[in-house]
């Protein structure tokens, strides 16, 4: 089928089917928070609203050409597939990471009920809208349109709604079990683009993130005699400042963060503070300053955590030449023998990714959003997705995408709106942008992508237009 045929079949998205499914969903994300031991996740409920949407064009009613397939670990916690077959085996493209879990939310901060959908204008609002049931939303109509349509297409289009997302601190139950499984080895046929970004561009490239806690001993004094205190406090701040220094310059800003657009080189920051307590006039024991590392992906998470211990282990050895602060601030205290010392600990870190610019995926997806938004501008920044280094290095064409506004992803008051104005991109004012389709200009998206990736004869124009594209982009 014709690119222009599969467009004009597909057709526009039913916006009230769309808000319909969102209120539903919106409605469930109370009970999908994922903050485990407290919260844990009931994915099936969003699974439900999503089954109730497709099975009429299934094949398990007999009604459609939809192949479903429901996939749990844990009990509650189902995965979703959805396939709609094309006629060329082994061509595929798939739409993946639309996760069915939320962030927590605390009615009392919010202005607003976040667990139900409300209206506001052209604002959609409620925990979820962005991130990441709104997309959730967004690709079941897609596949209930190619469900209802039924073009013949030669790549098969597949949908895989996941569990898990947000914490990871219980494996095996998305799609880290899916991959092991081998139930999407058919998507290493094509590319597979992550639907969990924002901001309608292409991004390109991700950060690897490394959460860290520095524990610092010292001795407990009444603060009137500082000399005989070793203050955490200081030895904190002045080992970490020592700590950081050495970050940046074993981990300058690599050349390849240029080509890619990274908004940020790497960083190592702290973002939290704690000690156990006390009066104003005590000088603590002990402290834990807490943070993470944001690291591009052309560097080694596994080296960065190997040097963070290093610089700890040698500023130990040797913390008596570590700066101080004032006459009587030491950390070290030789008639008792006391030294000051710091522990660095880990949680769980993950990888960025760098995509594959040279790939069919990249191209496709530059294309169809110049054709609908009305520009293309690819983006990196060192904000983390969990999960996709992982499918990369297991053999998958990734790129990501999404449709939410970046600018509002953690704050409370704007994180939960999506926006349904029906003007396109390229007739609005800046102020506008913000404002910019959902419905129907990123439905549009999607169509273009799976009517370019039918197209046996686009990929060597795309390749060599967006390579040139791309690289104008980077140097201006």
């Amino acid at each position: 089928m014709a690119t222009s045929q599969i467009k004009q079949t597909l057709g526009d998205m039913d916006k009230e089917s769309f808000v319909s499914l969102l209120r539903n969903l919106i409605g469930e994300s109370r009970y999908v928070q994922n903050n485990p031991p407290e919260l844990i996740p009931e994915e099936d409920r969003v699974v439900k609203h999503v089954m109730n949407s497709l099975l009429p064009y299934s094949t398990t009613t007999g009604g459609g050409p939809l192949i479903l397939n429901h996939v749990a670990y844990f009990p509650n916690r189902g995965n979703l597939i959805v396939e709609y077959p094309g006629t060329v085996p082994g061509k595929v493209l798939s739409f993946v990471g639309m996760h069915m879990d939320v962030v927590t939310a605390n009615p009392n901060d919010w202005e607003f009920d976040p667990f139900s959908l409300s209206i506001d204008g052209d604002k959609l609002r409620g925990r979820g809208t962005t991130d990441c049931l709104g997309h959730v939303a967004l690709v079941t109509e897609l596949m209930k349109r190619l469900g209802e349509t039924k073009p013949k297409l030669k790549s098969s289009v597949v949908a895989v709604f996941i569990a898990s997302e947000e914490n990871s601190s219980i494996p095996g139950v998305g799609i880290d079990a899916l991959v092991r499984q081998g139930l999407l080895d058919k998507l290493k046929g094509g590319p597979l683009f992550w639907i969990d970004t924002a901001d309608k561009q292409p991004c390109i490239g991700t950060g690897g993130m490394i959460p860290w806690k520095l524990y610092v001993t010292g001795k407990l004094f009444h603060s009137g005699l500082a000399h005989k205190a070793i203050n955490p406090l200081e030895l904190g701040m002045d080992a970490l400042k020592e700590i950081q220094s050495r970050f940046y310059r074993d981990f300058p800003p690599h050349p390849k963060e240029q080509v890619y657009g990274f908004a940020t080189p790497s960083t190592m920051k702290p973002t939290q503070w704690s000690y156990p307590g006390g009066g104003i006039n005590q000088i603590p024991g002990e402290c834990t300053i807490s943070g993470d590392v944001r690291l591009t992906p052309f560097y080694s998470v596994t080296d960065v955590i190997k040097i963070l211990k290093e610089y700890v282990d040698d500023i130990n050895e040797n913390i008596e030449k570590l700066e101080t602060r004032g006459p009587v601030s030491k950390y070290i205290l030789p008639d008792e023998n006391l030294r000051g010392s710091l522990t660095i600990t880990f949680d769980e870190a993950n990888s960025g990714v760098a995509c594959d610019l040279d790939s069919r995926g990249f191209h496709v997806l530059c294309k169809a959003t110049e054709e609908v938004v009305g520009h293309v501008k690819p983006y990196s920044i060192t904000g983390s997705l969990p999960l996709i280094r992982e499918l990369q290095d297991e053999g998958f064409d990734v790129q990501t995408a999404g449709y939410g506004m970046i600018l509002f992803i953690h704050f409370r008051h704007f994180a939960p709106y999506l926006w349904i104005s029906l003007e396109k991109d390229n007739q609005l004012s800046p102020i506008g942008i913000t404002a910019s389709l959902f419905l129907v200009l990123h439905l549009q998206i999607f169509i273009r992508i799976i009517s370019l990736s039918n197209k046996d004869s686009a990929f060597t124009y795309l390749h060599v237009h967006y390579i040139t594209a791309f690289s104008y982009f980077c140097m201006h």
